[in-house]
Formats: C-alpha cells, sequence, structure tokens
C-alpha cells in the first residue's frame, strides 16, 4: 500500500475513534474514488496516482464552491469549502510561481524546444513534477506565455 494511501486509512481510523462524524464521511468518499480507481484500472495506486485522485477531487470542490457561490447557496459553499480542507491536507504543499517557471525552463532546456508547438514534450515532461501541486491549466498558460 502506497504511503499516502496508508495515512490515508489511519486517519480514517483516527476519525472513527474520535466520533469526528463530518471528517469520516469525507475521508470515506477519498477512499471510495481511490478504491473506484483501483477497481476501474485493475491496479493498486501508488502515491502519484493517489494524488491525481485527490487533484480531480480538489477541482471538483473548487468548481462546486464556485457554482454554489454564484447560485447564492451559502451553506452549501462551506460544507464544500469544509470537505476541500480535508482533501487538501493529503495534497503536497502548492508551488510558487518562481518554482514553476524554473521547472518549465528546465523542461524547455531538457527537450530543447523553441516553438509552441512542441508544447506536449514539455507538458509530459512537467505534469509528474507538479500533479498535485499547481494547477495545470496555469501551467500550460505559463509555458504558452515561455515559447512565445
Amino acid at each position: 500500500m502506497s504511503g499516502l494511501k496508508q495515512r490515508l486509512n489511519d486517519e480514517v481510523k483516527a476519525a472513527m475513534r474520535s466520533q469526528n462524524k463530518e471528517r469520516l464521511a469525507i475521508l470515506r468518499v477519498i477512499m471510495a474514488g481511490l478504491k473506484q480507481k483501483e477497481v476501474d484500472e485493475r491496479i493498486e495506486l501508488d502515491d502519484s496516482q493517489v494524488l491525481a485522485v485527490l487533484d480531480k477531487m480538489t477541482k471538483q470542490h473548487r468548481d462546486s464552491i464556485e457554482q454554489f457561490r454564484n447560485g447564492g447557496r451559502d451553506d452549501l459553499v462551506n460544507k464544500e469549502t469544509s470537505e476541500l480542507q480535508v482533501v487538501l491536507e493529503f495534497m503536497p504543499s502548492p508551488l510558487t510561481d518562481t518554482e514553476i517557471e524554473q521547472l518549465i525552463r528546465e523542461a524547455v532546456t531538457a527537450s530543447g524546444t523553441t516553438s509552441a508547438k512542441d508544447m506536449g514534450k514539455i507538458m509530459s515532461q512537467l505534469k509528474p513534477k507538479v500533479q498535485g501541486r499547481a494547477d495545470m491549466g496555469k501551467v500550460s498558460g505559463l509555458v504558452k506565455k515561455l515559447l512565445s
């Protein structure tokens, strides 16, 4: 079992012991998402795959928060925000803009790319390094800006 998955499992047990029902509920949703991925793909998830699932959940919560905020549903905004905080506990620390730019420059140098046509090569090198630590849309925009 991956270290991150084991940590999540331990947190589920701790939430059960402390009878923290709200935390336990979101932790179970996370574990169900991981289990679903494992069953669908018939694999045992490693840390990078667990991070990918958590990253997807983070995006879903942020989208929900935005939609509920636009709809004037403050009660649901608060619920989604608290759930997002639990998911973020298991994510690595986010990269700063400077760190992202440094990683992009390293990827450009390593691949020898000079035009935006080869952006896919750079993104494929960057994805494992920034997965869960930066918004890929933001990274893509920075790559385009740097290559143009």
